[in-house]
């Protein structure tokens, strides 16, 4: 069993601090993407629990969300600026996920893990 504890991040850099501590003790490199995230999953099989997550929902939800995509924006290259555009259209909009519900759905992906929020 892993635990997230939500209370030991408020941002997506500090997340991935979190995520790597827990998953990659012995690597010399760290999560710093989605997709690195989604990575590190595959080959895992446990539970987590995710502490505090609704302090995470919180800490990951919109505002973070649409900063997030803003940032990918403004750097430009080599990112999908139309493609991110698009997904912080959909945020505005109401339609786009969180963060957090992004984090969420890449846990559930992987069917050896076991997500229990807490």
């Amino acid at each position: 069993m892993t635990v997230i504890n939500g209370s030991h991040f408020s941002n997506m850099e500090d997340f991935y601090e979190e995520v790597s501590q827990l998953f990659m003790k012995d690597e010399n490199w760290k999560v710093g993407t989605l997709d690195g995230f989604d990575d590190i999953l595959y080959g895992v099989d446990t539970d987590i629990i995710w502490k505090n997550s609704q302090k995470s929902r919180e800490d990951l939800g919109f505002d973070s969300t649409k900063e997030f995509y803003q940032n990918k924006i403004r750097i430009g290259k080599p990112f999908n600026v139309k493609l991110i555009q698009q997904k912080l259209d959909e945020l505005i909009d109401g339609n786009g996920q969180t963060l957090f519900e992004i984090l969420i759905e890449i846990i559930e992906s992987h069917k050896n893990i076991t997500l229990i929020l807490d």
